[in-house]
């Protein structure tokens, strides 16, 4: 199983290079759920509040290891003020999404580490209708490939004949 999985994921970055190119694949890539950008208006993630998520996931790289960006190359990187950052992560933060915790030491404050565990709860509801769609999908078409030969034709009586 485990083979089977690192094979799956080599043939997927494989397919991400022909889509994207070698070059930008081995600068580095991001991994986010689809249903977090197709729900972004039922989530109501404004089009900042999204890239700073897509921006925090690129910081992301292990579970354990949440990311800590500053909000300064957070702005930088989106060319919008520092402070728009800090009202938009406080949105964020408002509505459950994400939870900042503080990093201090004897010399003073450090960049924030971010969790994302309330945007990923409130997306499951999403996955679970997207998840429940593909399996109907999927079942509909199993019923149609178990169909044999051609459809059953019956005769119809014409009334007027």
């Amino acid at each position: 199983m485990a083979a089977k999985k690192q094979t799956d994921s080599s043939s997927d970055l494989r397919t991400n290079e022909k889509k994207w190119t070698k070059p930008l694949m081995d600068a580095g890539w991001t991994a986010l759920p689809s249903v977090i950008i197709e729900n972004q208006r039922q989530l109501g993630l404004e089009p900042l509040d999204l890239n700073i998520v897509l921006y925090l996931a690129s910081k992301w790289w292990t579970a354990e290891g949440k990311p800590y960006p500053s909000k300064s190359t957070m702005a930088q990187a989106m060319n919008v003020h520092p402070r728009t950052i800090q009202k938009h992560i406080a949105s964020l933060e408002a509505a459950g999404y994400i939870r900042r915790e503080e990093r201090r030491t004897d010399q003073g404050s450090r960049t924030n580490i971010y969790h994302l565990d309330g945007l990923i709860e409130a997306a499951k509801p999403f996955a679970d209708e997207k998840l429940a769609e593909i399996k109907e999908k999927s079942e509909i078409k199993k019923i149609r490939q178990n169909r044999k030969g051609a459809p059953k034709l019956r005769l119809v009586k014409d009334d007027d004949a």
